[in-house]
């Protein structure tokens, strides 16, 4: 990131950008610096954009070769095109010889790093990926908007609200702009205002859901399952979500049992540092055995609904009822 921005400073633009990864917020913002310097907002000529996997290659790069209409650069940008899956032999060729007058910017949601167009836009300018970011980085980032809306915030009360958005920082945003709103002519928000406007993430529900198998709280368990299902969310995200939940168990038990400190344990689990003693109490709730197992039932069940040997639904309630019985 702040090689794209070193590259919007000193003018120094590259032929071609990948901004690539989970962080779709991080995503949007660095594709707006781009076309900002690049085209302005009102540059509707020497601007042009693509969305989705019906892509030309040939007329894309046909655009490419045009000269640019009283501007120094041409911005092509595409966005989810689908060609770091599936690669365009002739556009991962011409990127070894873009036009000097053109710029590439491709936004993608994932990419495959062992394919010819990543390695062709890596070897012409730059492939940035944008990871969901680690606790202190979205602690700081929360802090500065608050800041700047002259708001102020205690410790406890911005954990509960991280707690409750999670990482993503697009949901992150828009939790903000809801506390902003409800709090308007007060300048500090207390736990009251993050429990009234803000609502559990995906992720905390699952967390919740985990804790109470746990707790072998069978009943409440399956209400948090039948809730989410409520909420349209597919059982097979729950299971991958169940899954991931187990997993970051599983490392902090490891990690804790090997001596490490909470801080260590939250950059190498990834998760925020203030969340690690909730895991580690969470984790108290199984032996590592029955970690394993549960991953190793996580990736059987995936395997039963794929192949249909089990529904979908069934295969995840089946799941929370093994691991939840007393």
């Amino acid at each position: 990131m702040k090689r794209i921005d070193d590259d919007i400073k000193s003018g120094g633009i590259q032929p071609v950008y990948l901004l690539f990864g989970e962080e779709s917020y991080l995503k949007r913002q660095y594709a707006q610096k781009l076309r900002q310097a690049l085209a302005g907002t009102g540059d509707t000529i020497n601007a042009s954009f693509y969305e989705g996997k019906d892509i030309n290659p040939g007329a894309v790069i046909d655009l490419a070769e045009t000269l640019p209409f009283f501007a120094e650069r041409r911005l092509i940008m595409l966005e989810n095109s689908g060609l770091f899956k599936n690669a365009s032999e002739e556009l991962a060729d011409y990127m070894k010889h873009i036009a000097k007058t053109a710029c590439f910017v491709f936004v993608e949601d994932e990419v495959d790093k062992r394919g010819k167009m990543y390695k062709a836009v890596k070897n012409a300018g730059r492939a940035v990926e944008f990871p969901r970011q680690a606790g202190e980085v979205l602690t700081r980032w929360v802090l500065a908007r608050l800041k700047r809306e002259d708001k102020k915030i205690t410790r406890p009360v911005l954990q509960l609200f991280l707690e409750k958005t999670g990482s993503d920082m697009e949901y992150i945003d828009k939790e903000l702009e809801k506390l902003f709103c409800y709090t308007l002519g007060r300048e500090v928000i207390l736990s009251e205002d993050v429990e009234a406007v803000c609502v559990s993430q995906t992720t905390g529900k699952i967390f919740e859901m985990v804790d109470k198998i746990a707790a072998r709280q069978q009943k409440q368990a399956l209400e948090l399952y039948y809730g989410l299902l409520a909420l349209k969310e597919p059982p097979m995200r729950i299971l991958f979500l169940v899954a991931r939940q187990f997993q970051i168990l599983l490392q902090v038990k490891d990690l804790q049992k090997r001596g490490c400190q909470n801080k260590l344990i939250a950059s190498k689990v990834k998760i925020p540092e203030f969340a690690v003693r909730k895991h580690l109490a969470q984790a108290k709730g199984f032996t590592e055995g029955l970690l394993m197992q549960a991953v190793e039932d996580c990736v059987q069940a995936e395997e039963d609904v794929k192949t249909g040997g089990m529904n979908d639904r069934m295969a995840v309630e089946l799941l929370i009822v093994k691991y939840s019985g007393k």
